[in-house]
């Protein structure tokens, strides 16, 4: 992306931090450092002041890579975390401030990390904390027309990705077996990376994200399969659920009661739609047909940099620092099918990315529907 978008970003961001009486916002979440500087990593850190000053600092060893990547030139390295600490500190008084509130990614930081951020040879005394989250929430919420190209582009790299998986679900395979197929066809076909993979089968379809491990799998087994890429930056997220041989009738009615709820959710998203109203929808199919206990949590989830952000149902949405989701915005990109219909010996759920439009949502996983 260009300078200039990062600019415009960070223009937004110190508006909003003014908005919010903060006076610097201290980023260790790479995902908001990424959408602000141009790099996000681990080990690193971003300060962002009210003015739009922005300031990095990165490991030693990460100097030079991460002016190759950055939008912004103020970078210092530091060679371990007392260094880290030290150069906090020299931006405090390279920009200035002495005194004011400073935005943390609370829902982010662990309390060791809390502890080294706010440490007294880090910021001044008289400096205190807020949570950031929802400023960082608002700004990364509506996607813009290049952010919506590479997740329309991650979204091609699930389809290879589930395509291998599923080419490969075969008695006798593990779920690990599959996962990797995925993986590797998702790295051959352009992901610099992936979140998780998830991969169960036959009982273990019956939790809600199941891990890859050396279950073996057999004929009349059901496969979860859930994927999310990662390309230029960005994600997209896609599940599906296959059998081994032939399903049962019992499994194809379950299958088929999904994908009628999952189609009559996506039917309904448009610019206006109420999170709460989508994710009912979902679950009053599955109620209606009478299963509704054999479905819980929340359906819906937002995609972008990370595989699972905002906007996120209210309950779930609290859980993770974040404030109860407005009504969706045209180029928010939401996955739906976040939570499978768990009947007991088994569960089945399906699960695509789509980007909310004026009217008709745009598919970003357009993979096919099929139980076998």
């Amino acid at each position: 992306m260009k300078k200039e978008v990062y600019a415009r970003r960070v223009n937004e961001a110190a508006r909003l931090m003014k908005e919010s009486g903060m006076d610097v916002i201290l980023l260790t979440k790479p995902s908001n450092m990424a959408y602000l500087t141009g790099d996000g990593r681990l080990c690193a850190y971003a300060m962002i002041t009210k003015e739009g000053h922005v300031g990095m600092g990165v490991p030693k060893t990460d100097v030079e890579d991460v002016r190759q990547l950055a939008a912004f030139d103020e970078i210092v390295g530091f060679e371990d975390e007392v260094g880290m600490i030290h150069s906090i500190a020299h931006y405090f008084k390279h920009f200035g401030i002495e005194s004011g509130t400073m935005g943390l990614e609370n829902t982010f930081l662990t309390q060791s990390m809390m502890g080294m951020l706010t440490h007294p040879h880090a910021k001044p005394e008289t400096v205190t904390t807020k949570d950031c989250t929802a400023i960082m929430s608002a700004l990364r919420i509506v996607k813009d027309d290049e952010e919506i190209d590479h997740i329309r582009t991650a979204g091609l790299v699930a389809v290879k990705g589930m395509s291998a998986a599923i080419e490969a679900v075969k008695a006798g395979m593990t779920e690990s077996q599959v996962a990797g197929e995925a993986e590797y066809a998702m790295r051959a076909a352009g992901a610099e990376e992936f979140w998780r993979t998830y991969v169960s089968s036959g009982p273990r379809t019956n939790i809600a994200h199941g891990l890859p491990t050396n279950r073996k799998l057999q004929e009349g087994d059901l496969v979860m399969i859930d994927i999310h890429p990662i390309v230029n930056g960005y994600s997209a997220d896609v599940c599906r659920t296959v059998c081994v041989g032939s399903a049962t009738s019992e499994q194809q009615a379950a299958y088929d009661l999904y994908l009628k709820a999952l189609r009559a959710t996506i039917a309904k998203v448009r610019a206006g739609s109420a999170i709460v109203d989508l994710d009912d929808t979902l679950h009053n199919v599955i109620k209606e047909a009478g299963h509704g206990e054999h479905l819980f949590g929340p359906t819906i989830h937002g995609v972008g940099i990370d595989f699972e952000e905002a906007p996120l149902p209210p309950g779930h949405a609290f859980f993770h620092g974040e404030k109860a989701p407005a009504p969706l915005k045209k180029g928010v990109v939401i996955a739906i099918g976040n939570c499978g219909l768990y009947i007991g010996p088994w569960g089945v759920r399906i699960e695509d990315t789509v980007v909310v439009q004026e009217e008709t949502a745009l598919a970003v996983t357009d993979y096919p529907y099929s139980l076998t």
